[in-house]
């Protein structure tokens, strides 16, 4: 898989901002992705040096339209620690 393919989005919630004061960053990933292609990935797009990979499966949740019942999209989630010398990763658009 290539570097973007298997980042798919920054997640900008507001615990996930929280973390970037420490420079945690979370983004959601491919499904099939394994720690150590987020960790060559992040690297290649942002040139930063990675410390450590935490991952976590998010299940789809239950939705109903109607009397119709379904489930949104599984995810896979990935937050990663950059360490103390790497510049930080420019997700909003600052000038």
């Amino acid at each position: 898989m290539e570097a973007r393919d298997i980042i798919l989005r920054p997640v900008i919630t507001e615990a996930s901002t929280d973390l970037l004061d420490d420079k945690r960053y979370t983004f959601d990933v491919d499904v099939r992705a394994t720690k150590t292609q987020v960790k060559k990935a992040i690297e290649e797009i942002f040139n930063v040096k990675v410390v450590k990979v935490n991952i976590m499966n998010v299940k789809g949740k239950k939705k109903r339209q109607g009397r119709f019942v379904g489930f949104t999209k599984k995810r896979r989630k990935a937050i990663v620690s950059l360490s103390a010398d790497s510049e930080e990763i420019k997700l909003f658009g600052e000038e």
